[in-house]
């Protein structure tokens, strides 16, 4: 730590600018890492001697963290069963056909078969086609230690529509619209797929503006105190805010839309706009929203 401080003091004499930029980088890469290090720190990680089933969900790359039936939970980066409580999901989704788009690992599909659901339909491409982050194998693990009835199938949102899959009461698109080149293309497609409700959860930006607007996060043109995050995610593209979301689904066919999560205030829309504006604010820069839209 003394050599590295010795080391900026010396930056800042040459070079003052690249000076601050190091350390804007060094307190927003410490607070990731630390974020990331608190979260896996409440996984139950197997111990040795391993069994063949520890074996089994350590040879995965793991996103969501899926309790099996033995107490164990699989070691997933995101904390799902956290963030399953943001969706305000019905206790009981008795009776009702449910789709899963961008399923990953399946904990939401699973999830909403616990609840009762009649038939549960997961999909994914760019994740089971072997393109992404991670892989198939989770879900088919998942799915076996499990004894789970979720039919999958690999198709691309852009090729869904009531002839390839089918028309389902309740449809979850969670943490896939700004991964996509074309939203509104893919809006239009699970809204023709959506026979009641869609529940919808995406990264937003801009929340303080109540006109619509998207930020493009594919180019280098951010200021380096912005955005740094999503930059190291080459699968971003249009972060919208609450606005455009909502413009975009009117524009889809659905009659009503209601922001579920979070509870925004007027404080919390200043809080945001300082974060937006001031390079030390929050770097983190990670803000989620969640609607729920009828037909």
């Amino acid at each position: 730590m003394a050599s590295r401080l010795r080391r900026l003091a010396s930056r800042f004499r040459t070079n003052p600018g690249a000076a601050l930029r190091d350390v804007h980088r060094f307190v927003e890469d410490t607070l990731i890492r630390r974020n990331g290090r608190a979260s896996l720190r409440r996984v139950n990680v197997p111990r040795e001697p391993y069994d063949e089933i520890a074996r089994e969900v350590m040879a995965v790359r793991w996103f969501h963290r899926i309790p099996l039936p033995d107490g164990r939970v699989t070691p997933g980066v995101s904390n799902t069963p956290r963030y399953v409580r943001t969706l305000h999901l019905p206790d009981s989704l008795a009776g009702k056909t449910v789709l899963d788009v961008g399923a990953w690992d399946g904990y939401y599909a699973f999830d909403a078969e616990r609840r009762g659901a009649a038939r549960v339909l997961a999909t994914d491409h760019f994740c089971w086609s072997g393109g992404g982050w991670g892989t198939r194998a989770g879900f088919d693990l998942a799915h076996r230690l499990l004894g789970s009835k979720v039919e999958a199938r690999d198709i691309d949102v852009y090729d869904l529509s009531p002839q390839t899959v089918g028309t389902f009461d309740v449809v979850l698109f969670l943490g896939v619209l700004y991964h996509l080149p074309e939203p509104l293309t893919a809006l239009e497609r699970v809204a023709s797929v959506t026979r009641e409700r869609l529940v919808l959860e995406t990264l937003v930006d801009l929340t303080f503006m109540r006109q619509p607007a998207l930020t493009f996060q594919r180019g280098r043109s951010q200021p380096p105190s912005q955005y740094r995050h999503w930059r190291r995610d080459p699968t971003t593209w249009f972060v919208p805010n609450e606005a455009a979301v909502v413009t975009m689904l009117e524009h889809a066919g659905f009659a009503r839309i209601e922001r579920v999560y979070p509870r925004w205030s007027a404080a919390s829309r200043l809080l945001h706009l300082a974060n937006a504006t001031l390079p030390l604010v929050h770097v983190q820069k990670d803000f989620r929203m969640v609607f729920h839209a009828w037909k």
